[in-house]
């Protein structure tokens, strides 16, 4: 049966509400905040009526979508699910959608190949073994990297809209470094994938320097329509990154040749897959190879480098090299004691 964006949105929210066992919903509570999400994703400002949210819950009680939600009424006020692990996103797929699908899987094939839809490969793929796996109830045939238990990615929908409509966030926020979470309002300006975490970048209210916050490190956060948006208007993401390797660029720091020897057993590893986009290969040695990446000296560059641990080696610069030999050697304590 097919379901309109709008009516989606509403199933969504109400599930969403119903989850959240630490308040109780009445059908008004309800209204409100499908009426806010619908201001906030679809611009509509008149509001849901009661009847719709009735229907709505009528919809999502019965077989029509496959949801069959355990929606209970408690007092003949407070709506809650009765199994408190129930969510309409834990659902198993119809072979209805299962079906659309595998059409979708095989339109976005069909843009494999152009350069410009290079991103898409990925997705398209992990689409296809979905599809495949569950459609013949085998398992998948390709295992994708994945934290299955990384917090925050409940707050990627949000974040993503608050750019896309312009919207400031209020946020709480409590870093690993922090005794106590602070509250702030918080300019998004993209997101950013780094070794399966996710951050939000952008700058706080007030302020000038670019930020990265952690999506797991985030406590609460909402929409602010009191605070006017500031728009990122000079800052081009690919070029932002473009001298760093991860997440922490400095904007007072020029990038650094930087030169490292790396041995027999790990140099085809990494010259297949390099450490940076501007990786070369400087010079080929009997016993490994002296490559050279112009990045900024950051703490992501040094995990890079400690990951191989004695496969590399630091030849310049002699800060870097010093830097990366102090850490080795507490290693080595560590063991040692």
């Amino acid at each position: 049966m097919p379901v309109n964006r709008n009516a989606l949105i509403r199933y969504k929210v109400i599930d969403s509400c119903l989850q959240r066992r630490n308040r109780k919903w009445t059908l008004e509570d309800l209204i409100e905040q499908v009426s806010e999400a619908l201001y906030e994703y679809e611009g509509m400002d008149k509001g849901i009526s009661k009847r719709t949210i009735q229907a709505d819950i009528q919809m999502m009680r019965s077989d029509k979508l496959g949801y069959f939600a355990p929606i209970v009424v408690i007092d003949k006020k407070y709506y809650t699910y009765e199994d408190p692990n129930y969510s309409i996103t834990n659902i198993p797929i119809s072979d209805a959608d299962l079906g659309r699908m595998n059409d979708a899987v095989e339109l976005l094939k069909q843009f494999k190949g152009f350069s410009h839809f290079q991103q898409l490969n990925e997705v398209v793929q992990k689409l296809e073994d979905h599809v495949y796996s569950v459609t013949n109830k085998k398992r998948s045939i390709i295992d994708f990297e994945k934290n299955d238990n990384l917090r925050g990615l409940s707050h990627l929908d949000l974040l993503y809209n608050s750019v896309i409509h312009q919207k400031a966030v209020q946020m709480t926020y409590q870093s690993f470094k922090a005794r106590a979470a602070s509250v702030f309002y918080f300019h998004v300006w993209w997101l950013k994938e780094f070794k399966n975490r996710w951050f939000a970048v952008g700058v706080r209210n007030g302020q000038k320097t670019v930020t990265h916050l952690a999506l797991d490190r985030i406590l609460e956060l909402s929409i602010e329509e009191k605070i006017a948006y500031r728009e990122n208007t000079d800052l081009d993401p690919e070029l932002y990154y473009k001298d760093t390797i991860g997440v922490t660029v400095s904007e007072n720091m020029r990038a650094e040749k930087v030169q490292i020897w790396v041995n027999l057993e790990h140099a085809p590893y990494v010259e297949t897959k390099p450490l940076h986009h501007s990786q070369i290969v400087l010079e080929r040695l009997d016993d490994g190879m002296i490559i050279q990446i112009q990045v900024q000296l950051n703490l992501e560059l040094e995990k890079e480098i400690l990951g191989f641990g004695e496969g590399m080696k630091v030849i310049v610069p002699e800060r870097l090299k010093k830097r990366i030999f102090s850490r080795m050697s507490k290693g080595l304590q560590n063991y040692e004691s």
